[in-house]
């Protein structure tokens, strides 16, 4: 079972990486069930391959890894937790979430949720295969056309062929009920689809809910579908949501205006109008390498705060 008196201060580990400290409306993993930041950077993180200038690369503080988050459940009658999203730096990820949450059952997760068949979001499934982990019969949660390409289509076959995985087919707007007080509900999103639909979730604790919207198309494509992305914030007490890119212009020599993103800039204008206890809940997340809120000193950073939002912190958490 899951172990809360051996955790791992947030403001500590910050401390030593220079990442900037939660803000005052999130709180430590104290609690019965809590939400786990494991990374923050877009599917390749930082720094990304090929871009050999990055100073991250000789300096660890400034290195992200792909966006996830994990789940857990302390309560000895559960004891259980559940992972969001396989990223391709899973090997790590499981290791500091060991750190921050030690266990004293099994390693890998009662559960997987994945949102899409982008690289950053489910290769690191291989690492549950019988040449890694050796998981047996761990739930992946799917929607349909991603369980399919799992299925069909190697190396994940193999992991359905080998039981280390069992697909369970979602469908969007059905919840997924984990314990009796936590439940995670999926919805689709538009984005890019070329081997599977994408998917957000609201994660229902048994005091506070949350939103995990890592990628998507635009929030006007929404709109087009008659979901307002401020309608689904209002329905929850956090917001994770696509930050890939800060602002036209990030990527030298490139026009960036068709980028299937909405840019930082653009939602903070989108959502401006919103009263200040709607801005709060939001975590811009799911940032490229050139994303200057990775920077830590960045002006970029200011201004998100300024205007009263939070930019998500590797090793967060929120109490669900």
């Amino acid at each position: 079972m899951f172990k809360r008196t051996q955790l791992i201060s947030f403001t500590l580990a910050c401390f030593v990486s220079g990442c900037s400290p939660p803000p005052p409306s999130l709180t430590e993993a104290t609690c019965d069930v809590s939400l786990f930041v494991l990374g923050v950077a877009q599917d390749a993180g930082k720094p990304q391959i090929g871009n050999n200038n990055d100073p991250a690369w000789t300096d660890p503080s400034l290195q992200r890894l792909a966006t996830s988050l994990a789940l857990v459940d302390y309560r000895p009658e559960n004891a259980k937790w559940w992972l969001f999203e396989a990223t391709p730096d899973l090997k790590k990820q499981l290791h500091q979430l060991e750190k921050l949450t030690p266990t004293a059952s099994s390693p890998h997760p009662d559960g997987v949720f994945l949102t899409h068949a982008h690289i950053g979001h489910y290769t690191g499934l291989l690492m549950f295969g019988h040449e890694a982990m050796g998981a047996e019969n761990m739930t992946v949660y799917a929607m349909p056309r991603m369980a399919d390409f799992l299925a069909e289509n190697g190396p994940w076959s193999q992991l359905v062929r080998y039981h280390n995985i069992i697909l369970a087919i979602m469908s969007a707007g059905q919840p997924e009920q984990l314990a009796t007080d936590i439940v995670v509900t999926p919805f689709l999103v538009p984005h890019r689809q070329e081997f599977s639909e994408v998917a957000g979730f609201r994660i229902d604790g048994p005091n506070q809910s949350a939103l995990f919207i890592p990628d998507i198309d635009s929030w006007e494509d929404w709109d087009a579908e008659e979901t307002r992305i401020e309608d689904v914030i209002g329905g929850v007490d956090i917001a994770y949501l696509d930050a890939t890119f800060f602002a036209n212009g990030e990527i030298p020599g490139r026009d960036m205006s068709g980028f299937p993103h909405p840019f930082v800039s653009h939602s903070m204008e989108r959502f401006a109008s919103l009263p200040a206890h709607e801005r709060n809940k939001i975590r811009f997340i799911h940032m490229n390498h050139t994303n200057p809120l990775l920077a830590p000193n960045a002006p970029e950073r200011n201004t998100v705060k300024k205007n009263g939002f939070h930019i998500a912190e590797e090793g967060e958490t929120v109490c669900l």
